[in-house]
């Protein structure tokens, strides 16, 4: 009878917690359009597979009258399960219980499942759902963030980390999802900022709604923090499980092999580029012309546009494509997407993921306004990730590669393992139209039609530099291709490469210009 009585108190315990900060804060929860901290763990991971851990843990707090008060779980809810049948560790904050508020104890749960997923080699995914540092607790809520700050620190590179924001993440909890790898948000339901409304207001006399301030829209359009945008909590999880089929457990792993399958029948490469070379088009037909089953999983899709980044699978396994893309700004490399393609290829690189380049661009966007804001360093992100990088390194150069962009964009001089090039490219110093100004300027002045002889020797000019075989001929360029053979050569590629290995300089590690 003692044992039935222990296992029945134990059970009432647990319901307890399980109610977290009571029936009229969950009802308030859920009429916000939210899934309580439990409810989105069990929708996220494999049915009945939820193990957690520390469930009575309570805070140590005394000030302000908080040692009368019971906060159940101490508002984060920890543990481990599974998705699609593979280990991984979750935490989720839950805002029924003081707002989801951090304190000490909150952070140890939090750090504890951290050291959990870094030691065991497995995912880290947090749902982040709090208004911020408890207040009560002072000091110790700053140390609470500072250790898990620590830890996405030393967890870089080694398992991925993934951030998904359902609810506020005010204050300095917002650093935690920036150190993570991929930031999940959800329309009209995630809130990220430093500075809230309330103190905006006050400090500034300015007017803002928290969605204008730090929502979804804004942190996948404009500020590039988020990487994923969904309509609803539900199609940000499966965006979530889709994400994992592609990268690995670890940095000791590989990604998952799956059946191999050509592309769809209707994309072709050869049938994309169109014979007008000033005309654009979509390069993700390009990368659907090429990955198998013509599946592309596209990270950061709405903001920087102009270059096009995700996962693709080519006979089986994974790879990183980084892409220009001539819809938008002719594909141009500028601060946002030089920073969108960098971090993207120490994140592939990090994980030995190889890294397929599609190059398409004019080169680095001019201007006073990209000059101001620092277009010279952050451009010099890419080389800088390129260079680094000892992942397969597979570029194909499909029309304009010009100047430092040439360069920049995976290039043989940044160690490329292979550069192909389709009979379209256009390799040169720069377009023909501004050489042919320039070397050809006295010419064309002196010339009784001017505009005659100008286009007369931007056609010169084209047909003597602005191709591939200038490049192909100083090896620069490993095979000039058509179109149509772009799978082939990449799938040999990367078969080749897998491989591979690098000696680097002895160092404790590089300076990037961050």
């Amino acid at each position: 009878m003692a044992i039935k009585k222990k296992i029945q108190e134990l059970r009432r315990k647990r319901e307890e917690v399980q109610m977290g900060g009571g029936e009229a804060a969950i009802e308030k929860q859920v009429a916000m359009g939210k899934m309580t901290a439990r409810h989105r763990i069990q929708t996220l991971l494999d049915e009945d597979s939820f193990q957690e851990y520390d469930m009575f843990v309570e805070h140590d707090a005394r000030d302000f009258d908080m040692g009368k008060k019971v906060l159940a779980g101490d508002g984060v809810v920890i543990g481990t399960g599974s998705i699609s049948g593979r280990p991984v560790c979750v935490f989720a904050q839950d805002f029924t219980v003081a707002g989801g508020s951090l304190g000490s104890m909150h952070s140890r749960k939090i750090v504890k499942i951290m050291d959990h997923a870094l030691k065991l080699k497995m995912p880290l995914i947090g749902i982040n759902d709090s208004g911020g540092a408890r207040i009560q607790e002072g000091v110790n809520s700053l140390a609470g963030y500072g250790e898990i700050f620590f830890r996405n620190t030393i967890s870089s590179g080694v398992i991925p980390q993934i951030s998904v924001i359902l609810g506020p993440c005010a204050g300095g909890a917002v650093y935690s999802p920036a150190l993570t790898d991929f930031v999940f948000v959800v329309e009209n339901i995630s809130k990220m900022f430093i500075t809230g409304p309330e103190v905006i207001k006050t400090v500034l006399g300015e007017e803002i709604s928290m969605e204008d301030l730090g929502g979804a829209r804004v942190h996948s359009e404009i500020t590039g923090n988020a990487h994923f945008y969904a309509k609803t909590e539900k199609e940000c999880f499966e965006q979530i499980k889709k994400l994992l089929t592609f990268i690995p457990w670890s940095n000791e792993q590989k990604a998952l092999l799956v059946e191999p399958r050509l592309p769809r029948p209707e994309f072709k490469a050869g049938e994309v580029m169109p014979d007008d070379p000033k005309q654009p088009y979509d390069v993700r037909d390009v990368i659907k012309s090429v990955v198998d089953d013509s599946e592309f999983f596209e990270i950061q899709e709405l903001w920087a546009a102009n270059i096009v980044i995700g996962f693709g699978r080519m006979g089986g396994k994974t790879c990183g494509f980084v892409c220009n893309q001539p819809l938008v700004l002719a594909g141009v490399l500028d601060v946002d997407s030089s920073d969108k393609a960098a971090r993207f290829i120490r994140y592939c690189d990090a994980f030995d993921i190889p890294i397929v380049t599609l190059v398409d661009l004019p080169g680095y966007l001019p201007g006073v306004d990209q000059e101001h804001a620092g277009v010279i360093r952050h451009g010099a992100k890419v080389l800088y990730a390129y260079s680094e990088a000892t992942a397969p390194k597979i570029t194909v150069i499909l029309r304009k590669a010009y100047g430092g962009g040439y360069i920049a964009m995976g290039s043989r001089h940044l160690r490329a393992d292979f550069v192909f090039a389709w009979p379209t490219a256009e390799i040169a110093v720069m377009g023909p139209e501004g050489a042919a100004n320039i070397i050809f300027r006295k010419e064309i002045t002196d010339a009784q039609n001017p505009e005659e002889m100008r286009q007369q020797k931007v056609q010169e000019y084209r047909e003597k530099f602005a191709n591939p075989y200038v490049a192909a001929s100083r090896g620069y360029i490993d095979a000039v291709i058509e179109p149509d053979e772009t799978r082939k050569r990449l799938l040999h590629a990367l078969e080749v490469a897998a491989e591979k290995t690098v000696t680097m300089p002895r160092k404790k590690h590089g300076i990037p210009p961050f």
